[in-house]
């Protein structure tokens, strides 16, 4: 099937669109929703960096911008999905029905099927295929009590799961992140023609939440790390 991916930048959206692509599915664009502030359907951190994931795979970006309310979440992803020559749509939606529900009507109103193979499955099990599959993400934003901004740039990987099964058996947080207690950047996939690299960054923290905040970053040939 010919598809778009919806695509955060974050590791459960690349996933999606690696396991459609090893499937045999053709991913024909990258499609990206970005938000002055905060959104109720869509990650935000770091999303503007999604044109450049989607160059980085030598794949074409479609894109919108939301006001962040649900509405108008749901009228950017109708806008970027809309007159796309595809017939469904990658997503990385794991457990959140609601964002299940939202991202089913507005592809349902545009006649485009949901592809979604991570749905349902258990998350340390997804945890475990981000890694093996060579999908290198790292942490950019905690929003959980128990995670601070020591986790802010750790690598998605087994050391890391150890840290958040512990916290996890403390707070009782996803050690996927499906509730939002973090979220993720990718810097490189199999998907990748080439590898996102971090030039200049920004953290901040506060009570109960951290965030790394891409300033700068280029795009560097694999051969090079």
């Amino acid at each position: 099937m010919r598809l778009a991916a919806l695509c955060s930048g974050g590791k459960d959206s690349v996933l999606a669109m690696y396991l459609a692509h090893q499937s045999g599915h053709e991913i024909c664009y990258v499609v990206g929703i970005s938000s002055p502030g905060d959104s109720w359907i869509f990650h935000t951190p770091n999303a503007g960096l999604v044109p450049m994931i989607a160059d980085a795979m030598g794949i074409d970006f479609r894109g919108a911008v939301t006001d962040g309310t649900e509405a108008g979440d749901m009228d950017a992803l109708r806008s970027a999905l809309g007159g796309l020559d595809v017939v469904g749509v990658t997503m990385g939606g794991i457990w959140s029905d609601y964002q299940w529900d939202r991202i089913n009507k507005v592809c349902g109103d545009l006649g485009l099927i949901v592809y979604a193979p991570m749905w349902r499955k258990d998350q340390g099990l997804v945890y475990d295929e981000i890694e093996n599959s060579g999908i290198e993400a790292i942490i950019v934003g905690t929003f959980a009590e128990g995670l601070d901004e020591t986790y802010l740039g750790c690598r998605i990987d087994a050391a890391c799961k150890e840290r958040l099964v512990k916290a996890g058996e403390r707070i009782g947080l996803s050690v996927i992140g499906e509730g939002g207690e973090y979220e993720s950047l990718v810097l490189d996939s199999p998907m990748h023609r080439r590898c996102l690299a971090i030039k200049k960054e920004r953290r901040e923290a506060g009570r109960g939440w951290s965030l790394l905040t891409v300033e700068d970053a280029v795009l560097e040939d694999k051969t090079q790390n």
